[in-house]
Formats: structure tokens, sequence, C-alpha cells
């Protein structure tokens, strides 16, 4: 009776285990599926961020305007 109830709990291990690594691997692939690797490196070919550079000031810069004020005012 021992030796049944221990080959028992055995295949119950073994099904339960299959069962964890069953749920386990579904979820890694499901993160995987998440990002994308067949995009290009980021720094090759396009900008994945946008720099401090990339903004363009639509006025002058202060300091040119405080210089030429001063300049006029003599």
């Amino acid at each position: 009776m021992e030796t049944v109830v221990t080959v028992a709990v055995i295949i119950f291990v073994i099904i339960a285990g299959m069962f964890l690594i069953h749920r386990l691997d579904a979820q890694h692939d499901e993160r995987i599926g998440a990002f994308r690797y067949s995009d290009a490196l980021p720094g090759i070919g396009r900008r994945t961020r946008k720099s401090p550079r990339a903004a363009v000031p639509k006025g002058p810069p202060a300091a040119a305007t405080r210089r030429e004020h001063r300049e006029g005012s003599r």
C-alpha cells in the first residue's frame, strides 16, 4: 500500500511540475512577444529619442539680444 501511495505522489509531483513549466513557458512567450527584436539598432537608421540639440529656438538667443541692447544705448 505504501508503494502505491509513493508512486501516486511521484506521478502527481511530475504532473504538477509539467503544468508549472508549461505556465512559465507561456508567460515567457508573452513577455518576448511584447518586445520587437527586429527593429533597427538605436544608433542606426532612425532616431528613437529627441535630443536637446534637436530643438531650434524660435527667436534670437537671449545673450545676443542683451548685447545688441547694450551696444545700441551707447
